[in-house]
């Protein structure tokens, strides 16, 4: 009777602290989205709140007002979509072989691998390989290419590998299966918690990607999101900086600095959270307790 008790105080206890927990978690979006419908002037005089002290869709007519921001959806969708299945085929490819112990160079490839953690030829070189020798300037491939493998989830996944049992493998082999065959049908299947957390972080590095656009990117309509946001806020970072400049007061006109920010956090951070639900279910353990009959 007293432990029935001491456990409903602690199931009680664990539901009230994820509720908060919860609740932390859930209301600095709920400002964010607030304070992306305020009103400027509203947020300069009294700050953020909860609740639209007085409702405005100015900050995302300001972000809309430029069509290519569709564009620049559109090819982020693309490169991020096509970046990050390119990238699990490559790195689980790599992660393989390196994980297999018969093969006889893993360990030279997994040292050169490591050693591009460490160093690197730099900015200048970069460039100079990536606009010259492989031509990729203006094209979308820029931001898929050069971010193939990463180093750290290739040895992450790698590691995941080496947990799955060698008698699956080798089973496999004595049926006459080859290396892809083994990689594709049994290998990754046992793999897709690994997979779904290495896909997240390819697809947000690809989702947050500006960088590459800002050295190898003029043509607009192949902008990404995040470097056409950011030129949005510094045209309005510059608008607020012109009109302090001029004298102009809060009631002639207000430049939505503070709102655009928290509306192109909305713009650019919405989409990428609906991706989450479908992971989810992926990242649980022991898919491979029981693979092997005992």
């Amino acid at each position: 009777m007293k432990s029935s008790l001491e456990n409903k105080a602690l199931n009680l206890f664990s539901y009230l602290f994820m509720a908060l927990f919860s609740i932390f978690c859930i209301v600095p979006f709920i400002l964010i989205l607030s304070s992306s419908l305020s009103d400027e002037k509203s947020v300069q005089l009294t700050g953020f709140a909860l609740i639209p002290k007085q409702f405005s869709l100015f900050a995302y007519e300001v972000i809309f007002q430029d069509s290519a921001i569709f564009s620049a959806y559109k090819t982020t969708i693309i490169f991020t979509v096509m970046g990050t299945i390119l990238c699990l085929i490559i790195t689980s490819a790599m992660a393989y072989a390196i994980s297999v112990k018969t093969f006889t160079h893993r360990n030279k490839i997994a040292f050169f691998v490591y050693f591009t953690m460490l160093f690197n030829g730099g900015l200048i070189p970069t460039y100079l390989l990536i606009s010259k020798y492989l031509g990729l300037s203006d094209n979308i491939l820029v931001y898929i290419l050069p971010a193939l493998v990463n180093p750290f989830n290739m040895f992450l996944l790698r590691n995941f590998f080496k947990q799955i049992p060698d008698s699956l493998a080798e089973s496999a082999r004595i049926d006459g299966a080859n290396d892809i065959y083994i990689l594709f049908k049994i290998i990754l299947p046992l793999a897709k918690p690994a997979l779904a957390t290495i896909g997240l972080f390819y697809g947000l590095g690809f989702w947050n990607e500006w960088f590459t656009a800002t050295l190898f990117i003029s043509d607009k309509d192949l902008y990404s999101l995040q470097y056409l946001i950011m030129k949005v806020l510094r045209e309005v970072d510059f608008a607020n900086q012109l009109n302090q400049m001029q004298g102009i007061t809060l009631a002639n006109y207000v430049v939505p600095t503070n709102t655009a920010k928290m509306a192109t956090a909305v713009v650019t951070v919405g989409p990428i959270i609906f991706v989450y639900p479908f992971l989810q279910k992926y990242f649980v353990k022991g898919l491979v307790v029981g693979a092997v009959k005992g």
